[in-house]
């Protein structure tokens, strides 16, 4: 007897209480899964990418990788970090970036396990599942914990949000890089290829 499929949403949100420790432990236990947690302890469990998706991320990715490496300015993180930030949520950003003297004040121990900070820069890629206004949450979010610059990518509507703290959102239609501005001096993503 066949049973019948099961079908969730592409992102499942249950609230269980968890210590950090035991979050930890749920996510190397379960290392086929993506997970995020709120800041008021609601469990995400995130849908893998598609392909086209996928293959944009890491473009993303080796780009800002290519100018951390060669400058030494920080580092950089590709989608599978885990960044626990001030507010106690747990967010893995598509590609992020911190100074390299916030990286050398981490502990051999912080260094393994979830990053114990806010990036200093971060980009959302919104996917075909993404929820507009949840990720539009999770940049504000961002940057109330101490993002510098913030990228929400749609590469469907070939639109760019930036975040920066104490200004408004800026958007952008269609555009062919973007500049790292302060945060990494002399950046410039190439979106050719992403949107």
């Amino acid at each position: 007897m066949n049973a019948p499929p099961v079908t969730l949403p592409s992102t499942l949100e249950l609230t269980i209480d968890l210590s950090d420790e035991q979050f930890w432990q749920l996510c190397q236990n379960n290392s086929d899964w993506k997970f995020e947690r709120t800041a008021s302890g609601e469990l995400i469990i995130m849908a893998p990418t598609g392909g086209e998706t996928s293959n944009r991320n890491i473009e993303i990715a080796y780009q800002i990788q290519a100018w951390s490496r060669q400058n030494q300015l920080g580092k950089a993180f590709d989608s599978s970090t885990g960044f626990k930030l001030p507010n106690g949520a747990n967010r893995s950003p598509d590609a992020s970036w911190i100074t390299i003297e916030r990286w050398e004040s981490l502990t051999k121990e912080q260094r393994r396990k979830f990053l114990p900070l806010c990036p200093d820069f971060v980009v959302e890629l919104c996917s075909p599942s993404d929820s507009l206004g949840k990720t539009q949450e999770k940049m504000r979010e961002y940057i109330a914990n101490g993002t510098r610059l913030g990228w929400l990518i749609h590469p469907e509507t070939k639109r760019v949000e930036i975040y920066r703290p104490s200004r408004d959102v800026e958007i952008l239609d269609n555009p062919p890089t973007l500049s790292g501005e302060d945060v990494l001096p002399g950046f410039l993503l190439d979106l050719t290829t992403i949107i």
